[in-house]
């Protein structure tokens, strides 16, 4: 996700830090970008040189150090104690007048606002994945959230191309509020035999018009991450319906994460 954030904004012609816990995995993101903007230049929609042109936009750190930038866009794993520490890095790492974002599914906006001095340049700014191709950007005020804040996120995403939606701090906001429970939902039915996932998948495709079984989906978001977030759905409205199935929490356990892990509800 951060990498596909990284990639669009250079390619809206924004000078873009780049940064992640340290070298092999900042290069697996570059490699990304690079691998995007070539099937672009491959099918036509990019010359080399505007592919070159969005490479030189875009620079790698791993570490947070001061940096002098406008906004922040977090990307790390659905966990809040990370994102809480990123957070307090952030604060201290950027201008006091820097908008820090955070691209979470699900977590709240105001509690990530909360880790520092500025909770009203604290928003969320909820990118779909992959973020090049999706259109949608969710995005959630906090409590503290000012106008201006909201405004400036606001007109980011239109330059980005994409298509801003407001949303309010509630757990899962809208879209995984929708999708998740039904991904789990999808998950029983095959914990309690009433299909296959390729059973299932073919009635959500076929009967329903998705581009993508819920199943296939749980495996390219990342079971790990689909399990995080109903966790946080279930804690946030302590209500029965948001459990999440007892065999995604095995899968889980297993290292099942999906299609990163090369297992999940299929094999790759």
């Amino acid at each position: 996700m951060g990498a596909g954030i990284a990639q669009v904004a250079a390619a809206a012609h924004n000078s873009v830090i780049l940064v992640d816990r340290d070298e092999p995995t900042v290069n697996r993101g570059m490699t990304a970008i690079e691998t995007n903007l070539n099937r672009s230049v491959e099918k036509g929609r990019l010359t080399e040189e505007q592919r070159g042109l969005v490479l030189t936009h875009i620079r790698t750190e791993t570490a947070v150090k001061d940096f002098d930038v406008d906004i922040a866009i977090e990307a790390a794993t659905e966990d809040l104690a990370i994102k809480l520490e990123l957070f307090r890095l952030l604060d201290r790492a950027t201008p006091p007048e820097a908008i820090l974002a955070s691209n979470t599914s699900s977590i709240s906006i105001t509690q990530l606002g909360s880790a520092t001095a500025r909770a009203e340049r604290v928003i969320g700014m909820h990118f779909m994945n992959p973020v090049p191709v999706m259109q949608l950007v969710e995005i959630i005020r906090g409590i503290a959230t000012s106008q201006a804040t909201y405004d400036f996120t606001e007109r980011l995403a239109r330059d980005l191309g994409k298509t801003p939606v407001e949303v309010k701090d509630f757990p899962g906001f809208v879209s995984n509020r929708v999708l998740m429970p039904m991904i789990n939902e999808a998950i029983y039915a095959v914990f309690e035999g009433v299909g296959t996932p390729e059973a299932i998948d073919t009635v959500m495709k076929l009967g329903m018009n998705h581009p993508m079984g819920p199943l296939q989906l749980a495996d390219f978001i990342g079971l790990d991450t689909c399990l995080a977030i109903m966790n946080v759905l279930y804690d946030g409205f302590a209500d029965s319906k948001y459990r999440p199935c007892p065999l995604l929490k095995q899968y889980v356990a297993a290292g099942w994460y999906g299609r990163k892990s090369g297992r999940g509800f299929y094999t790759y």
